[in-house]
């Protein structure tokens, strides 16, 4: 076993049996510890997934996180993260800062957010993490998938945030402004996707700036709300020029044209019940390697359900679409496919998916979850499916169960 999964194991394990090393003193400050860790195994029928072998059957998806934050004052809170994970290909075992973030509220109204800080994109994006808080061991892969988790995450900058009451008892409105760097890691799926191409990033990232709006409706446990992000990436590396490819990798630099997502989500709660929706829209515009472009327009929806049947049992039910239109120009029109109908399983993912979590006790869970796709959605924007875990070729349709346990404290 990897030294540094075993050594986070242990400390896990040690620090939920001894409750008080949730917590400690530094500077006459309370300072509260918090970790996670979870085991995934993945089998599917047809094509693999994920950039694991899941046609026979693959453990490789493992994550683990370790958080410490305090409250400084009443209005000024400090805290971090540590993360690191290896799924299939991507992760590698490269641990990361995840976050980092000085949070001072001045008034319920008005609130500065500073470092390394979670993205506010739709319902889950920025709680991505936390999977101990859901029944499924994956989130609808059309809006949250989890091989891209990387580029959405976080940004190095600042946020505005705040709730605000609507006149007439008519709810609240929460608001998040936000401006930064986003620097994507260099073992996620977009890097790995793109060297399919001879492109090989070295650095990835740039300007990130949105915003974000949900209304705290006066039906009780009903949120609406909407999202907004742009970016102005920019890539740097080398890349092997497929005209002449023994002429070696080439340094180069591109920069996307267009880049941004919107976003429109709502949820329900009533007492055991919890009803989530969610629709994104991206779009992508960027000359990959010279002499070529490549658009990306993705579309995906979900409608999900889950309902605790006991207090250490729930269940869960998601159908999840996702379309993605590509549009090749230059050189890259001899390797893109040809057309954008989106009725070809090469521009779809329709997934069905049933769910269910045990709690085996507060610390530990076991989640057990069924997937019914329909396509493969390959193209310059990864969702699941890589041509170098599936050499011959794609199937039009996939069945996976993932298994998945995880600890917290």
């Amino acid at each position: 076993m990897h030294r540094w999964l075993l050594r986070c194991v242990l400390c896990c394990l040690w620090a939920a049996r001894i409750g008080e090393a949730q917590e400690f003193r530094a500077w006459n400050r309370t300072v509260q510890v918090h970790g996670f860790l979870s085991q995934g195994f993945v089998k599917t029928d047809h094509n693999n997934w994920l950039t694991m072998n899941t046609r026979a059957g693959s453990g490789a998806m493992t994550d683990m996180g370790l958080n410490m934050s305090s409250q400084l004052t009443d209005k000024f809170r400090v805290g971090a993260q540590v993360y690191d994970r290896n799924l299939g290909q991507l992760g590698q075992w490269h641990p990361s800062l995840d976050w980092a973030v000085a949070d001072y509220r001045f008034t319920n109204s008005l609130g500065v957010r500073a470092g390394k800080v979670k993205t506010t994109l739709g319902l889950y994006n920025d709680s991505q993490d936390l999977d101990f808080l859901r029944v499924f061991a994956l989130l609808p892969q059309g809006v949250y998938p989890t091989d891209l988790r990387d580029t959405t995450m976080a940004h190095a900058g600042a946020d505005l945030y705040g709730d605000i009451g609507v006149a007439h008892h008519l709810g609240k409105i929460a608001y998040t402004a936000y401006v930064g760097q986003r620097s994507d890691s260099l073992y996620s799926g977009y890097r790995y996707m793109v060297q399919q191409w001879g492109v090989f990033f070295q650095q990835l990232g740039g300007l990130q700036y949105g915003a974000d709006l949900r209304w705290n409706t006066p039906l009780e446990g009903l949120l609406i709300g909407a999202s907004r992000i742009n970016q102005a990436l920019t890539g740097k590396g080398k890349y092997v020029n497929l005209l002449n490819p023994l002429a070696g990798r080439i340094p180069y630099r591109t920069s996307t044209n267009t880049d941004w997502a919107n976003q429109f989500y709502s949820e329900y709660l009533y007492r055991r019940l919890r009803l989530d929706a969610e629709y994104r829209r991206f779009y992508d515009n960027t000359p990959y390697v010279p002499g070529s472009n490549i658009g990306t327009d993705v579309r995906a929806w979900y409608v999900m359900g889950s309902y605790r049947i006991r207090k250490h049992m729930e269940v869960g039910s998601y159908y999840s679409r996702y379309t993605v239109r590509h549009t090749f120009a230059g050189l890259a029109s001899a390797f893109g496919p040809a057309n954008s109908d989106l009725s070809l399983p090469q521009n779809h993912i329709y997934d069905k998916v049933i769910a269910a979590r045990v709690d085996l006790n507060r610390f530990v869970f076991v989640k057990l979850e069924g997937h019914f796709m329909d396509g493969y959605g390959f193209g310059a924007y990864p969702n699941g499916f890589y041509p170098g875990q599936n050499p011959s070729g794609f199937q039009p349709s996939t069945k996976a169960v993932v298994l998945k346990t995880g600890f917290k404290f």
